[in-house]
């Protein structure tokens, strides 16, 4: 009943309804489709997957390892906190982190915990989903793979709407990209912050370059 009990708060903590905002965010997919790198199934793909095994989500992944393990601990969850937002390259992704990390630690209320009061402000997404998760004492590894998911899940719906590639490529790219999302969360649970690096350099770019659109329909 524990582990039930466990997979049905992540359910609801990492669903699209969950109340973080998450759906206006595109983190810098928006400008790829708009400059025509990203433009089908094939290139969706590569580019989820990408930032996944490469971006900017293997680092928000590790960090969230990381502030699970420091959730009794204040210093480094601030140490961990201003790391993640040293590594974020863009003003828009600062704000996406932070406002969906801010909705997340607001909502979560409703699951009270003592780690709550120790959260850094402003706190990044990862680092609020990590501390909690631990603060309720849920598996690092089903976190990690709950997050992962939902956050691939949330950049493909970005390009069903908008390259747009249909539902039934969006579900092909998610079943495709699943081996190598479980493959994330088990290097992300076992990494070390000397891990932490990325070279997706294209999405860092498109992330910079966003607010720079004539036409916007996510944040960033």
């Amino acid at each position: 009943m524990t582990a039930h009990a466990d997979l049905q708060k992540l359910l609801t903590w990492l669903s699209p309804a969950f109340p973080v905002g998450a759906f206006a965010w595109s983190a810098g997919l928006e400008s790829a489709i708009a400059n025509g790198t990203v433009h089908n199934r094939v290139t969706t793909q590569q580019w989820v997957g990408s930032v996944l095994t490469h971006g900017s989500l293997r680092t928000d992944g590790i960090l969230l390892a990381h502030a699970y393990r420091a959730a009794t601990d204040r210093l480094q969850l601030q140490e961990l906190s201003d790391l993640c937002l040293a590594l974020t390259p863009a003003r828009e992704r600062h704000e996406e982190t932070t406002i969906t990390g801010a909705s997340f630690a607001a909502a979560i209320r409703a699951w009270p915990t003592p780690v709550l009061d120790d959260l850094p402000q402003p706190c990044p997404y990862p680092i609020a989903v990590g501390a909690i998760a631990a603060g309720h004492a849920i598996a690092l590894d089903a976190t990690l793979l709950g997050y992962l998911t939902a956050t691939v899940h949330s950049q493909v719906s970005v390009a069903v709407r908008l390259v747009p590639i249909g539902q039934s490529d969006g579900l092909a790219i998610m079943a495709a990209l699943e081996p190598e999302i479980a493959a994330a969360a088990k290097l992300c649970q076992h990494a070390a912050r000397d891990d932490i690096g990325a070279v997706a350099y294209a999405a860092d770019i498109a992330q910079m370059s966003h607010e720079t659109l004539t036409t916007r329909i996510f944040r960033s």
